[in-house]
């Protein structure tokens, strides 16, 4: 859907994007259209290895602006002291480094800048499964949960930025697996990420996706989540993406969960047409990307 353009065809500002994870930044170069002229990928290391490797790259493609879409916690509010710094990560190089001002001194580019899965959430209104809407929840589930959160047309931050991945979850009877999370002990990012799969049942995702008890409980854990935004944040749609969601068989567990624990109390023409509320990601997996490529568009 997104295939890569030539410059030429619909130029109007070179907008770099940087999507940071965990265990790869994903760089890439695009225009406000959504298309996509170059890409590179680079380990995640450290602020030392990585830094100069991105102004590098982004210097030979001589950007108007860069949006960074950041692993988290970090800094969201322009405002702040820690604004453009990550916070409390367990990446403990990465600790309170000053990640956009570093890019900044390093690239003299306006650059915008949120969390991954705001950015997500952002490529997805823009461009994909959730246009024309004001009011989404973007979900990724894999190696963590985060859920990026729209809200009357803007990325939801306040004191800082919302850490939904983290909501505390009812064990189902019987699980007695270990959390995956150092913090807490139940929450879904704890018992549901890709990691939490694992270690629960020694065995990753794709290793599992026949084994219906997996993905049962999985989607319980899901849906307790997603009804939970649904009350909380009211949105028009809900997006679910990342590895584990590549277990198509979830969806429908999911959705009928979901309706289960809601148990009629909300009755919307949204909730009415559930397969078209809780929604698989779109974008061919680049909605970080594109979410940051707009956020480079916004300071320009």
């Amino acid at each position: 859907m997104f295939a890569f353009k030539n410059r030429k065809e619909t130029f109007v500002s070179m907008i770099g994007a940087i999507e940071a994870g965990g265990t790869k930044m994903v760089m890439a170069t695009g225009d406000e259209t959504g298309a996509i002229f170059d890409r590179r990928e680079i380990p995640t290391t450290d602020p030392d290895q990585c830094i100069p490797q991105m102004i590098s790259w982004f210097k030979e493609h001589h950007i108007d602006a860069l949006g960074v879409a950041a692993f988290g916690p970090t800094g969201v509010n322009p405002a702040s002291k820690r604004f453009g710094q990550i916070l409390e990560t367990p990446k403990t190089a990465w600790r309170y480094f000053d990640f956009r001002g570093a890019l900044y001194e390093g690239l003299q580019v306006p650059i915008g800048y949120d969390t991954d899965v705001n950015a997500a959430c952002l490529g997805e209104v823009v461009f994909g499964a959730a246009k024309q809407l004001d009011c989404v929840v973007y979900i990724t589930v894999g190696t963590g949960i985060g859920a990026g959160v729209m809200i009357d047309g803007r990325l939801l931050h306040g004191m800082l930025h919302a850490e939904a991945g983290h909501i505390l979850v009812t064990r189902a009877k019987g699980d007695a697996a270990t959390s995956v999370c150092p913090y807490h002990q139940n929450c879904l990012e704890g018992v549901a990420s890709g990691p939490a799969i694992e270690k629960r049942w020694g065995k990753t995702a794709r290793e599992l996706a026949h084994d219906d008890k997996v993905w049962e409980l999985e989607s319980s854990y899901l849906a307790q989540a997603i009804s939970t935004y649904v009350l909380c944040y009211s949105p028009q749609r809900i997006i679910l993406g990342g590895g584990v969601m590549h277990q198509t068989q979830l969806f429908p567990q999911i959705r009928e969960k979901t309706l289960d624990l809601l148990a009629g109390y909300i009755t919307t023409s949204e909730l009415a047409a559930i397969d078209s509320y809780i929604v698989p990601a779109s974008c061919g997996g680049d909605q970080g990307i594109l979410g940051s490529i707009e956020l480079g568009r916004r300071v320009l």
